[in-house]
């Protein structure tokens, strides 16, 4: 029995509400509350693991455990990501390359572990750990990309934002209109909502003077949190027996 969600056009939405999330949580634990990125790094990894743990050894989908898992591996990812680029000096670009050779890594190591990438068949233990350890480094990653096309690129956080979302967009066109593996255009999804999320987070947080709408690490992760709950409630009473449950663009990953 798989213990993951449908891909759904809702999956989408919260997935990129948790992630924008993982990025205002992480610096106001890292920065706001002024923990440091080490530190916030180990305190996060810790309660991921925690989660981790929980969620794979259920034996089937609870909703408010999965999107905590997502939740603490974008969090988590955002610290590391920060303390790969600014306390060990790496930048946004190394950084950026060594995240992305890392994640090739895992996806080459799954596949030739005899295992579809395909989320539709993952119901293993040994599987869907692949899936989450592809998670924290997606996400790890997206916070690195998305520092750099806000910072390095010179594109400012409304901009980064933007040219992430064309991205996504060409691969929903590319999804209803190519041929292209839609197993591959999920995980190319999954990891440009990261940096999408990570943009979007920065122009929530940071002064209009930056570009940004100076919401603040706490009143931006305050807004998200709710919208992500409302989502968790609803897309779950959705499901309940005797309602109908209304999909939108239910993506089959064949």
């Amino acid at each position: 029995m798989s213990k993951l969600p449908e891909i759904t056009f809702f999956f989408w939405v919260m997935k990129i509400c948790a992630t924008t999330l993982g990025e205002t949580a992480g610096d106001l634990l890292s920065m706001t509350l002024n923990v440091g990125y080490a530190l916030s790094s180990v305190i996060l990894i810790s309660l991921l693991l925690c989660a981790l743990v929980s969620q794979l050894l259920s034996k089937t989908y609870h909703p408010p455990l999965y999107w905590t898992v997502i939740l603490l591996t974008s969090t988590a990812g955002t610290t590391m990501s920060d303390y790969m680029d600014r306390t060990l000096g790496l930048g946004y670009a190394a950084g950026s390359a060594i995240l992305t050779a890392i994640l090739l890594i895992i996806f080459a190591f799954w596949r030739f572990s005899g295992e579809s990438l395909s989320v539709e068949h993952i119901k293993t233990r040994k599987v869907e750990l692949l899936y989450w350890v592809a998670i924290l480094f997606s996400n790890t990653l997206g916070t690195a990309l998305g520092d750099f096309l806000a910072d390095d690129s010179g594109l400012g956080f409304a901009g980064g934002a933007a040219l992430i979302g064309g991205l996504l967009v060409m691969v929903v066109i590319a999804k209803f209109y190519t041929r292209i593996s839609t197993v591959l255009l999920f995980w190319i999804a999954f990891v440009l909502t990261r940096p999408f999320g990570a943009t979007f987070g920065d122009v929530l947080t940071k002064p209009v003077e930056k570009g940004g709408l100076d919401f603040g690490t706490i009143g931006s992760s305050l807004i998200l949190v709710s919208i992500l709950v409302i989502l968790i409630i609803y897309t779950t009473a959705d499901k309940k027996p005797g309602r109908g449950c209304r999909r939108l663009t239910k993506l089959k990953l064949d």
